[in-house]
């Protein structure tokens, strides 16, 4: 330790740079100069340091336990650290068994006549005559370890306990460089991670883009604080609607639910304490300005904001919009939906690769089985024929096909116990009953193979109809998310016509004269420039085909 140096200033220097709290900074000077002192003076030995404010320097102690004199039988446990209490009276001090004393340890330069005064009065107390010089280089650069090591915990504390409470919280960073596929994000005062597993796919990162993320989880680590961060979360959706809505943010309109395809799409269920607040509008915004920034920041994932609704059948339709419901059968013990739409809604419904669905049954938390009008009186058909024909009388065959029964292999499956609740049902007649079930499973089984057959050679043979055969109304049915009503609003307001559609320049037109909504005009001028481009391809290929066959087109 050099002369004249007052540890107060560079303390506090420490402090103000490093953010560290000054007593903390103290603990660890204190700590780092005890350890050093024993490694200077001997491990086994009880020394102390204690930072001295006036003064701005630490003095250090050895701190020596009075004990009972000892015997033969009991002799001194720890002669180095302990005294008898005789052998203090000797020396003039009062004390007791039990009591402490701290004695100080001189060994600067400075400090070398109190060492000398040290060794006459208190040498043979402390044994320390041989060892008092300067700090040699080990054990100096033993403190010099011990401090920056207890810096560098303490800044690692700072840090963890700085962000351990922003967790679920939306946070800016830059990212500064990859590290097998995750992206290290910068903070300011600390470094995130964004692991592979919470990165959007279809997004890509380059050092010094700015980056906006939810923090998924703080961890305490050897090495210090790991901040986890996500793009992917649902959370994240959630968040970016909370900081764009000033009326989520208020608790004015809640997100009740909300469900994510990362980097696909994505619907949340809002829902209004206010009757005045329109959840819906206050999401999109005028001119949709406040969906739009959201979308944005997800660099382009689609989003639905849908109206939540206590009834559950109520809340489905609306999450499985924008395609129209027909009807809805609940299953209230297993939580399940079967939806039921017209033949014009099933790919709407169902969505691209089942995404629509599959949304909307984690945004209501409900199980949906979707099916078409014509599907189901099919099935229907199918469930009579196999009840009949192992005699299931026909009252029953309407109960058994409420609670789920679509053939006979279902009978078969089912448990006694389960099939006597229903009318016209005894325990006895249950063996012969389920017997015929399954020698008619067999033949149902066939049958079902045929049918499906026919259905995929009708559905190629009406994909292949020539345009030039189609009426304007089949043409208009083929476009994505027109129906039978949708139709009938257009017709009404003059777009009889595909073409018709395609030509209107202005969507708020489209929307307002036939009372569809912006949103829905534009999803459908969308479809229909869609429809005409592969109605145009397959024109040209039936063409084609008939040309090289010697047909007449």
């Amino acid at each position: 330790m050099q002369p004249n140096v007052n540890l107060s200033l560079i303390l506090d220097q420490v402090a103000k740079d490093k953010g560290i709290d000054r007593a903390t900074l103290v603990a660890i000077l204190e700590e780092a100069l005890a350890t050093a002192a024993k490694k200077h003076f001997g491990m086994e030995r009880a020394l102390k340091a204690v930072f001295d404010e006036d003064r701005g320097k630490v003095d250090t102690f050895q701190v020596l336990t009075i004990v009972a004199d000892p015997t033969d039988d009991n002799p001194l446990p720890d002669p180095v650290n302990m005294i008898p209490v005789s052998f203090a009276h000797e020396k003039g001090i009062e004390v007791e068994p039990g009591d402490e004393l701290d004695f100080p340890i001189y060994y600067s330069p400075d400090d070398e006549a109190l060492a000398r005064a040290q060794d006459e009065q208190w040498g043979d107390l402390l044994k320390l005559k041989t060892y008092r010089r300067s700090f040699g280089r080990i054990a100096a650069q033993t403190a010099k370890q011990v401090m920056i090591q207890g810096t560098r915990n303490a800044e690692r504390e700072n840090i963890f306990n700085e962000y351990k409470d922003r967790k679920g919280e939306v946070i800016t960073g830059i990212v500064r460089r990859f590290e097998r596929g995750n992206v290290i994000v910068d903070l300011g005062r600390a470094e995130a991670v964004l692991p592979v597993r919470e990165q959007v796919p279809r997004e890509s990162y380059r050092a010094g883009d700015r980056i906006q993320a939810y923090v998924f989880d703080v961890l305490r680590e050897s090495r210090g604080p790991q901040i986890i961060l996500s793009r992917a979360s649902v959370e994240l959706l959630r968040k970016l609607f909370e900081m764009e809505v000033p009326e989520i943010a208020e608790g004015v309109v809640v997100i009740e639910a909300a469900a994510r395809e990362p980097g696909g799409r994505a619907k949340i269920a809002v829902s209004s304490r206010d009757s005045d607040v329109d959840p819906v509008g206050a999401c999109v915004g005028m001119k949709g300005s406040r969906v739009q920034a959201v979308v944005q920041e997800l660099r382009g994932e689609k989003i639905d904001i849908v109206p939540w609704h206590e009834d559950p059948a109520r809340f489905v339709c609306n999450a499985l919009a924008p395609a129209e419901v027909s009807r809805v059968l609940l299953d209230d013990q297993n939580r399940a939906m079967e939806i039921i739409v017209p033949d014009d809604q099933l790919s709407l419904a169902i969505g691209r690769r089942g995404q629509n669905v599959r949304l909307a049954s984690q945004l209501t938390g409900w199980k949906l089985d979707i099916n078409s009008e014509s599907r189901v009186k099919e099935m229907r058909e199918f469930a009579t024929r196999s009840f009949t024909a192992i005699d299931v009388p026909e009252a029953t065959q309407e109960m058994l096909y409420a609670h789920g029964f679509r053939k006979a292999q279902d009978i078969a499956n089912a448990s006694p116990d389960m099939l006597t609740q229903f009318p016209g049902f005894d325990m006895d007649m249950i063996p012969a009953l389920q017997k015929k079930a399954r020698e008619q499973a067999i033949t149902d089984a066939e049958e079902e193979i045929r049918l499906e057959q026919e259905r995929e050679a009708a559905r190629i043979a009406e994909a292949r109809r020539h345009p030039g055969t189609l009426s304007q109304e089949e043409r208009m049915a083929r476009v994505r998310g027109v129906g039978e009503k949708t139709i009938e609003q257009l017709k009404s307001a003059g777009y009889g016509t595909v073409e018709a559609i395609n030509a209107e320049p202005d969507v708020n037109k489209l929307g307002d004269s036939t009372d569809l909504g912006i949103k829905k005009a534009r999803q459908i001028k969308h479809a229909v420039g869609i429809y005409l481009e592969e109605e145009k391809r397959l024109r040209d290929e039936l063409d084609s085909e008939r040309s090289r066959s010697g047909s007449p087109v």
